[in-house]
This record gives structure tokens, C-alpha cells and sequence, in this order.
């Protein structure tokens, strides 16, 4: 019976000193824990470190102040972005106004037992007390970004060409090529600038000048010469014609130059053709120079005048082919160059980005566009050549309703002119309704079947009267 005492109270004087134990280690702690936040104070706890450098102790000022001077040799850092072994930009840190996120830094730090989760927060305290755990954080470098987006953007629009697809021609029953392949090149701005970033970043690591090389996206031609036994092209399939006579000198260069940009292409089958997308920028930048045009509601002198009778002749042309039209704009109102030859309605105007002509090459074969001008007669050809496959098109029901006259002229004052002059700056049309009716047949069956519709306005001369002395 005593024996049996004597073991019960060994048992409970060693839970008793255990308990003991754990009471005096939390006790301690919590002592050590009381200290340690007496002592760390609006200071970074132990085991936090920035760049691999600790900074256990010190006030988020203190952490600022070693970064605004560790920024100071940023200034005198320079960036140079390369582009085919050429610098195409060069940057000072000065002009990028180099400098570490410093408040960021501290910041991020500073926050390491402090969260505003109690468990998070005593968790770190307590790993950071005891050298259980590290925590690291890494600086950044703060930068002007918008001086190099704008910067790598003027050189993406300075060095961006598209690919260039090789030209052919027709002659003697065989396709021949007048014009290489050229493969095209794309600045990715996304890239450099991630690059430029990277570049940057690294700075923190090892104070010296850094080169960023520009590395283009290569875009392939999707026509070449290599496959000019592929093409299927066999036959004149249909011609358009137009007729420019009366056109002033510059509208006649303008013709000319637009229609040199369609000689030789060729439309890939399944395709749609976009004029736009293949006439390309129109500006005087590019060749053309000022003429008439229709714009916002007026007739104005504009670069370009007279690239609409380019797009004309070519819709013509894909009628008599006997092609889906996908897209055609009229004029705003009656153009005379477009009724020389034929009745009003079949026009096409263009004015990128909004109007455009597009149409499809529905053949199995693709179809090579040749140009001509006959500038003795003022005349402007289309010619498509591919493999003709037993399609035949018809234009009917050619209509012309509600033919109204222009109205009166308009005069307007105009101080820049001296009295007694008059100056004329549009010019009066007719107005109309027009439609023809556009079908197409293969071997009998009917694949298209379209209404081309156009609504002139009644258009009035407008004339500028002189009133300066």
C-alpha cells in the first residue's frame, strides 16, 4: 500500500516539475518576447534583409537613407539600346532619374511582424526571434519608363517594314517574276521594354553601363519565287477600265503611283483582297501629292486625290471577273472622272481606315493583277489573270431615280483673298439614286447575287469671294 503511494507521488512530482519547466520557458519567453519588442521599436526585427543585406534594427529611415545614398552612383550609369550594331538611343541615369525605391523597400521590411493578422504577426516575430526563419526582400529601381516607351516606339515606327511578297507579270502564256521576296521586320515593343527593365534591375547588382539589343520578329513573305510553279496561273480571266480624262497633273501622278502598287500582286485562293491594306500609307510622306478628294462633306484639296479611280477600275474589273464583292463604298456624290466611260454607280471610293474595297478570290488558283495607264488617252487598265473556272457574270437592271439639280452657288468672304477675286473650291453635281444588279453564274448555277446601291447628293459650287483691300 505505501509502495503503491510512493509511485502515484513520483508520478505527480515529475508532471508537476514538468508543467514547472514549460511555465518558467513560457514565462521567459513571453518576458524575452515583451523585451524584444521594447527593443525593436519602430525598428526592423532580426533576419530581414534587402539585396542580402541585413537590416535587423534599423528605423525605416535609416533604411532610407542607405538607399538615397547607394542611388547616387545611378546618375553617371548610362543605357544604350542597339540595333543592328548601331546605337538607335542612349539614356543617362541623370535623364532616367535612376534611383532605388527606397520607401518601398523600407517599407516592405519594416512590415515583417506587423501584419495586421495576429498570427502572421507573432509567427514572424517569434521565427525572427529565434533564427528560425529569413526573411529576404529585393529592391527595385525606380525610372522615367515613359522617356523610353516613347523613345523605343519612334524607333518601331522608324525600323518596322512589312514583308514584301515577289511581283509577277503575264507574258506568253507563262507567269514571270519582275520583283524578289523581301522578309519584313517588327519591332516588339514589349519585348524591348521588358529587356530595358531587366537592364535596369541589374544595375543594383554591379554599378555599370548597360546595352539593350533590340532582337526584330522576322516576318516571312507569304508569296515567293520559289513557288511560282504553284500558282495555277493559266489565263486572262477580265479586265477594268477607267477613264481620267480632264484630271489635273497631280491626280494623274496619283494614278499613276497608287496603280504602281497593285502591278504584279497576287491574290493568294480563299483570300480577301483589301486595297487598303495593299496601297498602303497615302501622304505626301509616300509620293503623292495634293488634289482633290471628298472629305468630311467637302471637296478639299488633299494628298492622294485620284487614288479612288485606282479602287474604281479595280472594282470594275472584279465584276467582269465575277468576284465576290465583300466590301465597296460610293461617293458622296457624282464624280465625273467615274461617268467618262461608264453610268454613275460604278464607283468605288476608298479612305482608309473606314472605307475600304475588298474582295474575295474565290477560285482555286490565285489571281495575278496587272496595271497599265495609257496616259496618251488617259485611260487606266486592271487586268486579273489566273485559271477561269467556267464562271460568267452579268450586270443588269442598271437604274438611275431621283436625279434632283445642285443647288445654287454658295459665296463665302474670305479675308486672305483681295477684292474682286473669286476663288472657286467645290464644284456643283447632280444628285441620284443609282443601282445595278450583279450576278454571277457557274456551270449554270447561280453563286453570287448582289445589289450595288449608290445615293448621291446634290452637290453646290462653292465659290470664296476676296474682301482684303
Amino acid at each position: 500500500m505505501i509502495a503503491k503511494k510512493s509511485s502515484k507521488r513520483k508520478i505527480f512530482d515529475s508532471w508537476f516539475f514538468i508543467l514547472g519547466a514549460i511555465l518558467a520557458v513560457f514565462v521567459i519567453k513571453s518576458w524575452q518576447l515583451i523585451k524584444y519588442n521594447q527593443r525593436f521599436e519602430n525598428k526592423v526585427y532580426p533576419n530581414v534583409y534587402i539585396d542580402n543585406q541585413s537590416f535587423g534594427g534599423r528605423t525605416k529611415q535609416e533604411i532610407i537613407n542607405y538607399f538615397k545614398v547607394k542611388s547616387l552612383p545611378l546618375k553617371r550609369i548610362s543605357l544604350t539600346i542597339i540595333y543592328q550594331d548601331q546605337s538607335v538611343a542612349t539614356f543617362s541615369g541623370q535623364q532616367l532619374k535612376l534611383k532605388t525605391d527606397e520607401e518601398t523597400a523600407a517599407e516592405r521590411a519594416y512590415f515583417i511582424g506587423r501584419s495586421k493578422f495576429a498570427f502572421s504577426r507573432y509567427y514572424q516575430k517569434i521565427t525572427s526571434l529565434l533564427n528560425l526563419n529569413r526573411y529576404d526582400f529585393i529592391s527595385n529601381i525606380d525610372y522615367d519608363k515613359s522617356a523610353v516607351s516613347e523613345r523605343v516606339e519612334s524607333i518601331k515606327e522608324e525600323y518596322n517594314k512589312p514583308a514584301k511578297n515577289a511581283l509577277f507579270k503575264f507574258e506568253n502564256g507563262r507567269v514571270l517574276s519582275f520583283r524578289k521576296e523581301e522578309k519584313g521586320q517588327e519591332i516588339m515593343i514589349d519585348s524591348v521594354l521588358a529587356d530595358f527593365d531587366n537592364a535596369v534591375q541589374s544595375i543594383k547588382n554591379k554599378s555599370e553601363n548597360k546595352s539593350i539589343i533590340i532582337k526584330p520578329r522576322i516576318i516571312e513573305p507569304e508569296i515567293t519565287l520559289a513557288s511560282i510553279n504553284n500558282y495555277g496561273i493559266e489565263e486572262f480571266i477580265a479586265e477594268g477600265r477607267s477613264d481620267f480624262s480632264h484630271s489635273i497633273p497631280e491626280r494623274i501622278h496619283n494614278i499613276i503611283l497608287a496603280a504602281s502598287k497593285f502591278n504584279g500582286v497576287l491574290i493568294p485562293p480563299n483570300k480577301t483582297f483589301s486595297f487598303n491594306a495593299t496601297v498602303g500609307d497615302i501622304s505626301s510622306l509616300t509620293g503623292y501629292k495634293p488634289a482633290y478628294i471628298i472629305k468630311e462633306g467637302k471637296t478639299v484639296l488633299g494628298d492622294g486625290g485620284g487614288v479612288c479611280q485606282v479602287s474604281t477600275t479595280l472594282f470594275r474589273a472584279a465584276l467582269n471577273a465575277g468576284l465576290p464583292i465583300e466590301e465597296r463604298h460610293a461617293h458622296a456624290y457624282r464624280v465625273g472622272y467615274y461617268e467618262n466611260d461608264m453610268k454613275p454607280g460604278f464607283d468605288a471610293t476608298v479612305f482608309a481606315p473606314s472605307a475600304d474595297l475588298k474582295i474575295k478570290n474565290d477560285t482555286n488558283a490565285y489571281i495575278l493583277i496587272e496595271t497599265e495607264i495609257d496616259e496618251e488617252n488617259n485611260l487606266l487598265y486592271f487586268r486579273l489573270f489566273g485559271k477561269k473556272d467556267n464562271r460568267r457574270s452579268e450586270i443588269n437592271n442598271i437604274s438611275l431615280w431621283d436625279v434632283s439639280p445642285p443647288p445654287p452657288p454658295k459665296y463665302q468672304d474670305d479675308p486672305t483673298l483681295k477684292k474682286g477675286v473669286t476663288k472657286q473650291i467645290d464644284f456643283p453635281a447632280w444628285g441620284s439614286k443609282a443601282s445595278f444588279s450583279y450576278k454571277v453564274y457557274k456551270e449554270n448555277n447561280l453563286i453570287i447575287d448582289q445589289k450595288f446601291f449608290s445615293n448621291f447628293r446634290p452637290w453646290q459650287a462653292v465659290f470664296f469671294v476676296g474682301t482684303a483691300d
